[in-house]
């Protein structure tokens, strides 16, 4: 079972972040707020494309439901 500090973990390895949070108890579903200077310049579904890539097959293996929010650090900043 996934927990949320190694979901955590995984989306720090695989992207530029200024700030993670993830919240999830049941091991499958997930909550998540993810700041990256890599989002400059992408809507949010790119951004969302690149969490997702940052996760890879665990997102379709381990991980049910993700519900993201992601910002650039210029908005998390304000």
């Amino acid at each position: 079972m996934l927990s949320a500090e190694q979901l955590k973990t995984y989306i720090m390895n695989g992207l530029t972040c200024e700030h993670v949070e993830v919240r999830g108890d049941d091991g499958t579903h997930f909550e998540a707020v993810v700041v990256s200077a890599e989002f400059v310049g992408k809507n949010m579904v790119q951004q969302h494309q690149l969490v997702y890539k940052a996760l890879g097959d665990r997102m379709r293996e381990e991980i049910h439901a993700l519900s993201l929010r992601t910002f650039m650090p210029s908005q998390w900043n304000s």
